[in-house]
């Protein structure tokens, strides 16, 4: 069976059941710390290691998989990926102290970061040329919505009846489905490697680059995660040292891990980059922030404020199959023009939550935000794939997916260094500025792009 614009759909509901694996382990852990805490005897600082770890293993492992993807082709590593988070979430309840458990769970990040830039390669792959990416990209950013969304629900139900294992035996009716059917629906690709010896397959992965872009990139994210208690100041020489060897060494690789001649070169492809890291940074801002205010503020139960933030998830979901059918007659552009302009909208409308602000409001505020959500998450994956070389698919998405946790990242110092001594109505609006301003570059971005799409076109 084969959807209207020819993706397969077992294909889709497999690459739908691994994207969802990494945004829905990335948020159901919030929910089981504090148990976490009393199994393992452990204070609050300890315990966020398994928030960070899973942070900064997927932001490297995206594009790490993503090349390997390329190299070796989209079936391979999709699989690959599938039996990792399986045999992680296997072994997850009975790791015999909590270093252990932050170890599997760092490999767990890296097992599920391989789904989402070999689904982008496989919907590549299956749509015919001239056809609109934007229903079979849709369907994955629904499912990766959703999942993250509902991942705090989906764990507080698990912790509450099985105990904290039971965030990781979900996984495994998961895994097993999306591997069954990936088995028999995900077609096999030709890739960039061809056949040759160990030692050319070595040096093809470029492993000195692999090697700096992940020193680089941990360090750098260790150090944004501190910053709002006692900062690592060591990350910084290590990042530069690292960052600078990292870039001079893909200039001039032969076969680089991440061509940084390319992205110098192509622009559309540099801006959705820089976009992605710049909406989710908005994004994040309200995702994160508004439940500390919410709770810390104005009292609330985190139950009830799970379920006011429910609306940002349905209205995403229903705005994307719009968003899709406004792709595929004008383009990924408008639809990030509405986007933008909608989220400049939601940031000013930040300024108006006081603490006596009536909460059918806020839910208003959750409604208007699940527009721009939809749109832009389509929107910039519709441009990632319009912009990425076909031979470069996986890498790109992989990156595309580092600068989402980047983006996220940047939020969570941002609230820590603001909420760590303002946590009220006024800190709140600290952090629509800074919402605001993110939006306003968002919007810069896609109506210079749009700009120039119109002239070419003309």
């Amino acid at each position: 069976m084969t959807d209207r614009l020819g993706v397969p759909t077992p294909l889709i509901v497999a690459l739908g059941l691994g994207t969802l694996l990494n945004p829905l382990n990335s948020s159901m852990i919030a929910v089981a710390l504090v148990r976490l805490q009393h199994d393992f005897d452990i204070g609050v600082a300890t315990s966020t290691w398994l928030v960070s770890a899973f942070y900064v293993a997927a932001s490297v492992g995206q594009p790490l998989m993503g090349r390997l993807i390329d190299q070796f082709g989209a079936r391979q590593l999709f699989l690959v990926g599938l039996v990792i988070v399986f045999a992680t979430s296997l072994a997850s309840p009975f790791a015999p102290d909590f270093w252990w458990l932050v170890g599997i769970r760092a490999a767990q990040a890296v097992g599920s970061s391989a789904a989402f830039p070999a689904s982008v390669v496989l919907v590549r792959h299956s749509i015919p040329e001239g056809g609109n990416p934007a229903a079979g990209l849709g369907v994955l950013s629904v499912t990766a919505s959703a999942s993250a969304a509902l991942g705090p629900v989906i764990g507080g139900l698990l912790v509450t009846s099985a105990g904290w294992q039971a965030i990781f035996w979900i996984n495994l009716p998961l895994t097993v489905a999306g591997f069954v059917l990936g088995w028999r629906a995900v077609p096999h690709l030709a890739t960039n490697g061809e056949r040759s010896s160990a030692r050319t397959t070595v040096a093809r992965l470029d492993l000195p680059g692999v090697t700096s872009f992940t020193v680089a990139v941990t360090m750098l994210l260790l150090f944004l995660l501190s910053f709002a208690g006692q900062p690592r100041w060591w990350c910084l020489p290590v990042f530069l040292v690292a960052g600078g060897y990292f870039v001079v060494r893909e200039r001039s690789a032969p076969v680089p891990f991440i061509d940084i001649r390319e992205l110098t070169r192509n622009r559309p492809l540099s801006t959705v980059l820089t976009q992605q890291a710049v909406i989710n940074l908005a994004f994040y801002c309200i995702f994160f922030g508004m439940p500390l205010w919410l709770e810390g503020v104005r009292g609330l139960d985190p139950g009830v404020v799970g379920m006011l933030l429910l609306p940002i998830t349905a209205v995403s979901s229903l705005t994307t199959p719009l968003t899709a059918l406004l792709i595929g007659r004008r383009g990924p552009r408008l639809a990030l023009i509405i986007g933008g302009s909608v989220l400049v909208v939601n940031s000013l409308l930040l300024q108006l939550m006081t603490d006596g602000t009536p909460l059918w409001l806020f839910v208003v505020f959750a409604v208007l935000l699940g527009v721009p959500n939809g749109f832009n998450n389509l929107g910039l994956q519709t441009s990632l794939y319009q912009a990425a070389p076909p031979e470069q698919t996986g890498t790109a998405s992989g990156l595309f997916q580092t600068c989402r946790y980047l983006g996220a990242i940047l939020a969570s110092t941002a609230l820590g260094i603001v909420f760590e001594h303002d946590l009220t109505s006024t800190g709140l609006h600290h952090i629509g500025y800074l919402m605001t301003s993110a939006a306003v570059v968002v919007l810069a971005l896609s109506l210079i792009r749009w700009g120039r799409g119109a002239a070419t076109r003309s």
